[in-house]
């Protein structure tokens, strides 16, 4: 009887060794959470219960239970390594099935999809038409490859001030190669639907009404419209148009695009003093553009920048949580699974209620802290020390029995 329960004990102490080694081997793995052996005592049992005299018959591994405790954050230099701070685990693509995990360290395979070292693909909500994000849905992330489309330019922003004692040109007609047969000119690059850049030059002259002016567009060179009349009070703010919105008819580029109908503001533009000064030409074309980087913010959301100034989100990162973590079926490489102890996958969004955030160029590191891990090898080393004696010692009185004569 002593040789078992002694032998149980050993068996326990060597199983709490096991996995505080385990723990200690993985230190350095990221995203790594570290177990803890948890132990049972043993009695026989009868139908009318436990004998209050009965000694037990040893102990045995009730559970190694994972702790999901948070792990420290380390920073590193690709954008793609990606840490949860909080709760929440990424969800894999296994081959159709889904894996969780806090190891986040993806790279991109050959087809552009966002994956690990085990090619699992790392999951998210894909974008809506309206810029949101699908949450009922999962999809793998995959890198935009091709070029960014251009845009028109439709609209454009001038902000500037003209001067209040300017006078009527002395030269006449109007000539965009004499200086002297219009007051002012200021100019912006502007784009046409096949994203090729143009020229777009505005002149102002000044007429003979008071708080007059007109304005033409030129674009590369060549005439577009007529001239349009901008009219201000006596204290410098812009009465005409209504809105201060001036539209140029269509300029037909060269380059085979659609033609280029253009809408002016000028409603924040003034005359006042005796100085020309823009301060502010915008318009919202671009050109064409090549894929220069992705950037990851702290929801997850994930956004490929172009060269022509444009970012598009690609999807938002999923985010999964449970019930019981505890309860998770481990399968290796630090991913898990769901079982029925963990209860079903919650899934959500980075820094939603129950979630953390995700924190891009940076990787959870394990749990495990070293030092408490040694002390325990100290305990379950003197446990099994102990037991191994205890068994030494019912050799002994055994032996002692047997050399009654």
């Amino acid at each position: 009887m002593t040789f078992r329960l002694a032998l149980s004990g050993l068996n326990a102490a060597q199983a709490d060794l096991n996995v505080t080694a385990n723990n200690i081997a993985n230190t350095a793995t990221t995203g790594f959470k570290g177990s803890r052996a948890e132990f049972s005592e043993l009695f026989s049992v009868s139908p009318q219960g436990v004998s209050n005299v009965a000694i037990g018959n040893g102990v045995r591994v009730a559970n190694v239970a994972q702790q999901f405790s948070q792990g420290n954050i380390d920073f590193t230099d690709n954008n793609l390594d990606l840490a949860v701070s909080g709760q929440g685990f990424f969800v894999l693509n296994d081959g159709g099935a889904l894996a969780y995990t806090r190891a986040g360290a993806f790279q991109v395979d050959n087809n552009g999809y966002i994956v690990n070292s085990q090619n699992q693909r790392l999951q998210a909500y894909p974008t809506t038409g309206n810029g949101g994000f699908n949450t009922g849905a999962l999809s793998d992330i995959q890198l935009v490859t091709s070029e960014s489309a251009p845009a028109a330019t439709t609209e454009a922003e001038v902000v500037l001030n003209l001067p209040a004692n300017a006078t009527q040109p002395t030269t006449s007609p109007f000539d965009p190669a004499d200086i002297k047969s219009y007051n002012h000119a200021t100019s912006l690059t502007t784009y046409d639907s096949l994203g090729a850049a143009h020229t777009s030059t505005l002149y102002f002259t000044k007429t003979a009404n008071t708080n007059e002016w007109n304005t033409r567009l030129y674009v590369d060179g060549t005439a577009v419209g007529t001239p349009q009349t901008l009219q201000y009070s006596n204290t410098g703010v812009l009465t005409s148009p209504t809105g201060g919105q001036v539209t140029f008819p269509g300029y037909t580029p060269a380059t085979g695009a659609a033609a280029m109908n253009m809408t002016f503001a000028f409603d924040r533009s003034t005359q006042f003093g005796n100085t020309f000064s823009p301060t502010s030409v915008t318009q919202n074309g671009y050109t064409t553009g090549r894929l220069i980087g992705m950037d990851i913010d702290s929801t997850g959301v994930v956004q490929a920048r172009f060269t022509n100034g444009r970012s598009l989100a690609l999807g938002q990162v999923a985010l999964a949580n449970f019930a019981n973590p505890q309860g998770l079926q481990q399968l290796g490489n630090t991913n898990w699974a769901e079982t029925f102890g963990s209860g079903q996958a919650l899934k959500g969004q980075a820094g939603n209620s129950g979630f953390g955030l995700v924190q891009s160029g940076a990787l959870e590191s394990s749990n495990v802290d070293i030092t408490e891990q040694l002390v325990n090898m100290i305990t379950a080393q003197r446990n099994f020390q102990a037991n191994a004696q205890m068994i030494s010692t019912s050799d002994e009185i055994t032996q002692t029995i047997i050399n009654i004569r």
